[in-house]
């Protein structure tokens, strides 16, 4: 996890986006470009959002985002690998975060953001206690228990995002704040539905086993289920509860995006609608999550795309 992703210099739209957030250090530049092709790799949906942001707020997300993915890539290896490396990585994290040295580039941007914008280390604890608990957990009982996961690996996220983005004239952070961990949580569930498939093979489960349990179900049914398309009406009924769950998430959410500073709004904008829109696909797709992967169809991101830059103030994408 200490190499950088692929060869070659940034593009000059991403030099540029560099230079505007003040990050002229060639290390730190390398280590945020790390961060940003593991974005542009694993996180299309939220990587266009990032270009509808100013250009100085561009690096951050992609250093955020390229922490979280690599925690992320070690949660998922586990457990075939030898667990320890996530143990071991956490461990630097931390430490770094207490101001050592560290090998991992994601890990040295990420405390870059830290510094540059006062963010709370104890976020970051707290989603590094959630990251270990895929270790050990691998199923909760009731939504209330899954939710323990979900504050370090989702609504934290949310918080640390808050200050990069920035908020409206007259508001504050603590008036955003419970939005913006809202907003956490919505896209947190929107992957469990997504990657239910990928996540039970890994013998993980995020759904609820109350709510499996209220559509007749069990882990094992689901698994079984894999093979069949469609889906069985049991776990069409499963998948429709989660995603209403996910709907009033997005709906309790979404005032606050009008609290942030209106030259984010667009790419906030853009990275709610079409997060959301992947709860459509699901249903109008058949169900399939199971047994593979839904995404929005890229003409679908383009046009939101298109229609975020048309409703926010001077916001563009640059190539």
């Amino acid at each position: 996890m200490t190499g950088a992703v692929g060869a070659g210099g940034p593009p000059r739209s991403v030099a540029r986006s560099l230079d505007a957030a003040g990050i002229l250090d060639s290390r730190l530049r390398a280590d945020v470009e790390h961060c940003r092709r593991l974005h542009a790799l694993h996180g299309r949906t939220y990587y266009l959002a990032t270009w509808l942001l100013p250009a100085d707020r561009r690096p951050a997300v992609w250093s955020l985002y390229g922490f979280f993915r690599t925690a992320d890539e070690l949660v998922d290896a586990v457990p075939t690998p030898d667990p320890r490396l996530l143990r071991d990585w956490t461990a630097g994290a931390r430490a770094a975060v207490a101001g050592e040295t560290s090998e991992d580039p994601s890990v040295r941007a990420l405390v870059s953001v830290l510094d540059r914008h006062d963010l709370d280390p104890a976020l970051v604890e707290s989603f590094l206690r959630s990251m270990l608990m895929d270790l050990d957990v691998t199923g909760y009982r009731t939504y209330d228990d899954l939710l323990e996961y979900v504050e370090g690996s989702a609504r934290v996220v949310g918080l640390m995002m808050l200050p990069v983005l920035g908020t409206a004239p007259g508001v504050t952070q603590e008036e955003a704040a419970p939005y913006a961990a809202l907003l956490g949580e919505a896209f947190q569930l929107t992957n469990f539905v997504r990657d239910v498939g990928e996540d039970l093979v890994r013998g993980r489960l995020y759904l609820p086993e109350d709510d499996l349990a209220a559509s007749g179900l069990t882990r094992d049914d689901l698994l079984t289920a894999r093979a069949a398309d469609p889906p069985p009406p049991a776990v069409v009924a499963l998948l429709d509860r989660e995603i209403g769950r996910c709907h009033d998430l997005y709906t309790q959410a979404e005032p606050g995006i009008a609290l942030l500073d209106p030259r984010t709004r667009p790419g906030v904008r853009a990275a709610f609608t079409l997060y959301r829109r992947i709860l459509d696909e699901v249903r109008s797709q058949g169900y399939p999550v199971l047994r593979r992967r839904v995404t929005v169809p890229r003409p679908r991101r383009a046009a939101v795309a298109v229609g975020a830059v048309a409703g926010g103030a001077g916001a563009r994408i640059v190539h």
